[in-house]
């Protein structure tokens, strides 16, 4: 179609008659489209005229009850964006106490909707959250009292059983200052004597039962507790405050100890951080999970420490057993010369004979190496397992031009499995598979002692000739 471009130049040339008759042709029948044009609307009359409508919404939103879908809930998801957008472009500057109590009661939503509808995607956290950055952004600018926003802020985290207000304290702590910090302290060690609330108690005795609904619903208070203070003495910087939230054997749980270590690193105490972190890696022993970010702990405090010779041994370690392609050339960067090239084969070696075949090449891609995972396809051929379509399909691909046989004996691998399985759901990949196949025997000379194409075609169709689906993808491919 001819003309102009659709831009806001060209628009605005239009003049604001034409321009007012598309955009009322355009939310005629999109009740979403009508609110936010109100709402703009309502914006050149005031700060205090766009509050009377964004309440009227959320008003609306909270008295609602019926399930929402996905197809609702990402809709209402965008209208809740655009609220917050607007809460900060039409409202903060002018009066950032008002924004802010919009953005807080737009927070307060967050646990009537999410419990019409399993947030499958994180549509509604996702807004909340963005809403909850609004809050951050205006924290410096508010007026209301540091002890009075204490208080809002404890009730809204300690009372937060969907995780909308976590970082509520970090958001706030510009208007808190010293004084709402210490309140929010004083507040935090009250309620930690106290019982759970009636409404949290009946809230765990329909997630969890009544039996044990008031243990747990005191036990998840304490735990939000908990995080309050951890969060206020990070922001104060104590990090003796912070650890105290731990028994000594927490500290060595593997999920805390790295937090932890880095706490203690910045504080300059690398020796206790070592220690935690020795004493998590002791608990983890014969683990199969993989904590890189313990494993990086440690190796910060070593570096930390000076002991350069105890880094270097861990970082073998973690290659060595978890076949990171980070740690081993971290590892060699700190070997002296020629030293690298010897710890190089060793490595190299190391791959060749790892089992399973496919965390080798799974390393062999990441590094990557393709040299290394030709050399692996060709040793150990038989032990590769075609299932792994997500590792070997790409790979394939990623070897073809430089390496065509390794490629064509891991195409094969899926084609067969696909095949002698009867995966009907993989014919349209082992089809396309055997076509490259076709086009990379052009490349090879020697099949290395492996059937040539035509000889493992005509084997395909020995065994699976009856395979007519397969057989027909492969002859529209």
């Amino acid at each position: 179609m001819a003309g102009k471009a659709l831009n806001k130049a060209n628009l605005m040339a239009l003049g604001t008659e034409t321009l007012a008759e598309l955009l009322l042709e355009t939310v005629k029948g999109d009740a979403a489209r009508q609110r936010r044009v109100r709402l703009v609307l309502a914006a050149g009359q005031g700060a205090e005229a766009v509050a009377v409508d964004v309440r009227k919404r959320f008003a609306t939103i909270r008295k609602a009850r019926s399930y929402i879908s996905r197809k609702k809930q990402r809709t209402l998801a965008k209208e809740l964006s655009e609220l917050t957008e607007l809460i900060e472009t039409r409202i903060a500057e002018s009066a950032p106490d008002l924004a802010f109590d919009l953005l807080w009661e737009q927070l307060h939503l967050a646990r009537g909707i999410l419990e019409r509808t399993d947030d499958a995607w994180s549509a509604i956290g996702d807004v909340m959250h963005q809403a909850m950055e609004a809050v951050a952004r205006l924290s410096a600018k508010l007026t209301k009292p540091p002890e009075d926003l204490a208080e809002d802020v404890f009730d809204a985290v300690v009372g937060d059983v969907f995780g909308t207000f976590e970082h509520a304290v970090r958001a706030t702590s510009d208007a808190l200052g010293a004084s709402g910090m210490a309140r929010l302290k004083t507040l935090a060690r009250e309620a930690a004597e106290a019982p759970a609330p009636e409404a949290e108690i009946a809230l765990y005795a329909v997630l969890t039962g009544a039996s044990r609904s008031e243990a747990r619903a005191r036990a998840a208070r304490q735990r939000r507790i908990h995080l309050l203070l951890q969060d206020l003495a990070d922001l104060e910087g104590d990090v003796d405050a912070w650890l105290a939230q731990y028994t000594p054997q927490q500290l060595t749980a593997e999920t805390v100890a790295p937090a932890a270590a880095d706490r203690l690193l910045q504080a300059g105490r690398a020796e206790e951080a070592l220690a935690l972190v020795e004493a998590a890696l002791e608990r983890r022993e014969g683990s199969t999970r993989d904590r890189l970010d313990l494993d990086e702990a440690h190796f910060a405090c070593l570096e930390a420490l000076g002991r350069k010779d105890d880094l270097i041994a861990a970082l073998w370690e973690r290659f060595e057993t978890r076949l990171c392609p980070a740690a081993l050339q971290r590892h060699l960067k700190l070997l002296p010369d020629f030293e690298d090239i010897e710890a190089e084969d060793c490595a190299r070696a190391h791959i060749l004979g790892y089992h399973p075949i496919q965390s080798a090449l799974l390393y062999c891609q990441r590094a990557p190496d393709l040299s290394l995972a030709a050399q692996l396809v060709l040793a150990r051929y038989d032990e590769i397992d075609g299932e792994a379509y997500e590792l070997l399909s790409p790979l394939a691909d990623d070897l073809s031009a430089h390496h065509p046989l390794p490629a064509v004996l891991l195409w094969r691998a899926m084609i067969d499995f696909a095949l002698r399985r009867g995966r009907t759901g993989r014919y349209g990949h082992a089809a396309r598979h055997l076509m490259a196949c076709t086009t990379a025997d052009m490349s090879i000379e020697d099949y290395a002692g492996h059937p040539s194409h035509y000889a493992y075609v005509e084997g395909l169709r020995r065994n699976y000739g009856r395979k007519a689906a397969f057989w027909e993808r492969l002859d529209t491919e």
